[in-house]
């Protein structure tokens, strides 16, 4: 269990296991499920976290530091509706809507994402680019096709664990920040 982060925020129905590692400013969006034995780590700005994301074991999201880059935003912005499955790691400079980063792909620090792309399982993604929106990479030769549709966001998946995890997990309880003047 990490220690207690003064710079966390948590909306109101979102899902955050203790067991998990956040570091720096995070802000949880509501709806968003973070499975124990995540790590979002905001060592190169803040970190906000859209509406409905899953974040599922050993997953890690993490904003680099880099100092000799001044394209880099200053804060990453997840979109909604992403899934980040077991494994992966996403060091991405921008996260749209809609977006599978299937078991363990990587997805380098000068990589922006679109919205509704699916990374495979495995890919490693490390030169910079912009993924167009709707674009799905698979398999060892990292082949690329464009899909009609972005992925179904995962609602019922979301629901289910939302209702499950606190059975079985201790949660960090939602916290709101204080405005201040």
């Amino acid at each position: 269990m990490s220690a207690p982060n003064k710079d966390l925020r948590i909306a109101q129905g979102a899902v955050v296991c203790v067991e998990n590692k956040i570091e720096g400013s995070v802000s949880i969006g509501p709806k968003s499920l973070l499975h124990p034995r995540c790590s979002i780590i905001a060592e190169g700005g803040p970190i906000i976290v859209g509406e409905c994301n899953i974040f599922e074991e050993q997953s890690v999201v993490k904003h680099k530091v880099d100092s000799l880059r001044k394209d880099r935003p200053n804060t990453l912005i997840i979109g909604s509706n992403n899934i980040f499955e077991v494994g992966c790691t996403v060091l991405a400079k921008v996260i749209g809507d809609n977006n599978v980063f299937e078991s363990k792909c990587y997805v380098g620090p000068d990589i922006e994402i679109g919205n509704g792309c699916i990374i495979g399982a495995g890919v490693t993604l490390t030169a910079a680019e912009r993924l167009p929106d709707n674009v799905i990479i698979t398999g060892t030769n990292y082949n690329r096709t464009i899909a009609s549709d972005r992925p179904q966001p995962q609602t019922l998946q979301l629901d289910f664990l939302m209702k499950v995890l606190p059975n079985y997990h201790h949660l960090r309880k939602p916290r709101e920040r204080p405005n201040v003047l």
